[in-house]
């Protein structure tokens, strides 16, 4: 059975037009779709029936989800457009479904302009379109044009001239910079003065023409004139374009008070939802149990952490992790990506064949709910940036937000305990009591498919007695077990669930940081990687030419041999693998590596402590050499030869030097006392010789 999705991509064969869903009705009959590649496109309506039948006969294709991305790295100015846009749609395109509604469209873009001041009506419409054909994700609105070097020009000001015919003073980044000391430092504390004190203040600082006393001996300024000092009007428009509402509160209401009174709240109850992938709740807990090493049962590895993300409108479990990290965003990104996986396959990977109604779930939701500490990374934002669903932390002092996903826990735990070795039970610690973790037995693996199994039995089976059904519902027969409610939701209150690749949602969900491109490779934290892209496109010479220059990437922190550069073109990402001579580095972690170079660094210091104390001691050595011979040339100088006379026979100086250093150090492979030896010997033998020789002579002189 084809369940469509928003935000699905629908592909008509013979007309090669690709629609994207942008809103299915509670009852999943009407949806509203928008032509991806049609420049005057509007949302037009659709039978689900008639694009289901279309599916069926082959006439329509289900295509991967192929949103347009900005075909450069956004600068700030984009940021600030893409941010601006968003401001002027925002209410807009949350007005579902009297927006894609002729008649309606008018009449709410014509309310919005005038709140928003927007004088052309076809801002809106441009606006709009490029949302919703490009995947209703903020980062659909960044511009367009081709990437140039901005260019900063302050000799006009532009705006709307002022109402006395003066021009007034350009806003330069020297004066953005004083409008932002000025707000930190007299706006945004809990004395809660206001906008334009702040102003005056900031005038008082920068713009005094000069200072003088009165007869009182009062200090009294002189401000600059209008045309030399920026306007209240100037800096309320930064102000408003520059700061983010949540934070101002916090600064001015403190981050408690924020927390129980102003930040946005999504809801947990079932009451408060509309439908299946309206609201996700997700938490992790340490579960009860100790595992052992898959590859050897002798190593206890302890208890798990385990993530479970449920859908609040039916209460099915729609993602799972179980994992030895402890809560962190690391693993939490895992568990929604267990949320957007095909549980077919997922399932399959632990042995255990499904169909697809078994467990249906494979999408992300509209709002998530869940602990602050994770949710408090960086990468939530990217997730919201990119893909679109809103996040909401559950303060310290409202648990019940999370009711529905920390129940399941106890529930899990009471099916599944009385068949689990080594499951920590109420008297573990008591004296006399059995050490549980020895009774262990179960690996990570074989405890996730205890979990899968748990899962398939809660969503077919377990009732919920509290539940409270709607009139629809019972009407409908619908018992309240999760899996009847999903079926019936998706029919009769879709809309909520939105499909993505599940490449891009990892690709959000992943840390990022800055690498730097040099003549040597793409350089992370003493790590070098390198593309294929980058050797074609020669990045690595031209590092070496003009210098080396920043890029962002995407990391996974478990497994370091791949990072992923930003690409800002429909591929999203470039993958880069380590150079060959980084092996030291393969197969680690962010945190592995990390300690690595800490402890080449703290040992670098430690040697470089010893270092310092031999140069010292070295520089010591020469000094005390250079002392010695001083004091050996003063006492054999003689002061009666003059100066002409020492550089004189310089040359003939190193003749006799050189001819006693080569006597000196000519090779002897024996002794002075075998040389003596040799002598006497040798003196013997002449002594012989001449005796010899001499005898010899005697007997010829007397003939015999």
């Amino acid at each position: 059975m084809v369940v469509l999705s928003v935000n699905e991509l629908i592909r008509d064969i013979d007309t090669n037009i690709t629609y994207r869903i942008l809103w299915i009705d509670s009852g999943y009959v009407i949806a509203y779709v928008i032509d991806i590649n049609d420049k005057n496109a509007i949302p037009i309506s659709m039978l689900i029936s008639e694009i289901e039948n279309q599916i069926n006969s082959a006439i329509f294709s289900l295509e991967s989800n192929g949103d347009i991305y900005f075909k450069r790295k956004p600068t700030e100015k984009d940021i600030v457009h893409r941010d601006k846009t968003w401001a002027i749609i925002e209410e807009l395109v949350k007005k579902e479904p009297e927006i894609y509604n002729k008649g309606q469209r008018l009449k709410l873009i014509e309310e919005a302009m005038l709140k928003h001041n927007v004088k052309s009506r076809n801002t809106y419409y441009k606006n709009l379109r490029k949302y919703w054909q490009r995947g209703m994700i903020r980062d659909a609105l960044f511009p367009d044009y081709a990437s140039k070097k901005e260019e900063l020009n302050y000799k006009n000001k532009t705006g709307r001239p002022k109402s006395n015919g003066k021009s007034g003073i350009i806003i330069t980044p020297e004066i953005k910079s004083q409008f932002e000391r000025a707000i930190k430092k007299y706006y945004l504390n809990t004395k809660k003065p206001s906008l334009r004190f702040a102003y005056k203040m900031m005038l008082k600082s920068y713009y005094v023409k000069f200072r003088y006393f009165d007869d009182s001996s009062n200090e009294k300024l002189v401000l600059k004139s209008e045309e030399e000092r920026p306007s209240f009007r100037q800096m309320e428009y930064w102000f408003y374009n520059e700061f983010r509402s949540d934070k101002v509160t916090i600064a001015r209401e403190g981050s408690k008070k924020f927390e129980q009174n102003f930040r946005a709240v999504l809801g947990s109850s079932t009451a408060e939802t509309d439908g299946p992938g309206d609201i996700f709740q997700i938490d992790a807990t340490p579960a009860d149990i100790y595992l052992v090493n898959r590859f050897n049962p002798n190593w206890i590895v302890g208890r798990p952490t385990v993530y479970f993300i449920v859908d609040v409108y039916t209460h099915l479990i729609t993602g799972l992790y179980v994992s030895l990290e402890n809560a962190s965003w690391k693993a939490m990104m895992s568990a929604i990506i267990n949320a957007c996986t095909d549980k077919v396959e997922y399932c399959k990977r632990f042995g255990i064949n499904i169909t697809n109604e078994m467990w249906p779930s494979m999408h992300l939701p509209s709002n998530i709910i869940g602990d602050r500490g994770e949710l408090a990374s960086n990468g939530v934002d990217h997730l919201i940036e990119g893909l679109g669903p809103r996040i909401s932390n559950t303060p310290p002092y409202r648990p019940d937000w999370k009711g529905i996903v920390e129940k399941l826990f106890d529930t899990s735990q009471k099916k599944i305990k009385p068949f689990l070795p080594g499951y920590v039970h109420k008297d573990h610690g008591e004296r006399g009591a059995n050490d549980y973790r020895l009774e262990a037995a179960l690996t990570i693996e074989e405890y996730t498919k205890v979990l899968i199994n748990f899962i398939l039995f809660y969503n077919q089976n377990f009732y919920m007695k509290d539940y409270q059904r709607n009139e629809h519902q019972i009407k409908d027969k619908i018992r309240p077990i999760p899996i009847k409610l999903w079926e019936w939701g998706v029919k009769n209150a879709a809309g909520k669930l939105h499909k993505h690749d599940i490449k891009k949602v990892k690709f959000y969900l992943l840390p990022r940081d800055q690498a730097t491109i040099t003549e040597h490779g793409i350089r992370y934290k003493k790590m070098f990687y390198s593309t294929p892209r980058a050797i074609d496109e020669q990045w690595f010479s031209k590092a070496r030419r003009d210098g080396s220059w920043k890029v962002q990437f995407s990391y996974d922190p478990r497994n370091m041999d791949m990072i992923y550069l930003h690409s800002y073109d429909e591929d999203l990402f470039i993958p880069c693998t380590l150079l060959d001579h980084q092996q030291r580095y393969r197969n680690k972690t962010y945190e592995e590596i990390k300690q690595l170079l800490d402890f080449e660094g703290e040992d670098k210091n430690e040697f470089e402590h010893v270092q310092l104390e031999n140069e010292i001691n070295f520089y010591s050595n020469i000094e005390q050499i250079v002392k010695q011979a001083n004091i050996n040339k003063q006492e054999k100088l003689d002061n009666t030869i003059s100066k002409s006379q020492r550089t004189k026979n310089i040359k003939e100086h190193r003749r006799n030097e050189r001819n006693e250093r080569n006597e000196e150090e000519a090779f002897k492979l024996v002794n002075n006392s075998e040389v003596e030896n040799l002598n006497i010997i040798n003196e013997s033998a002449k002594e012989e010789t001449i005796s010899s020789f001499s005898i010899k002579k005697l007997f010829e002189n007397e003939g015999i």
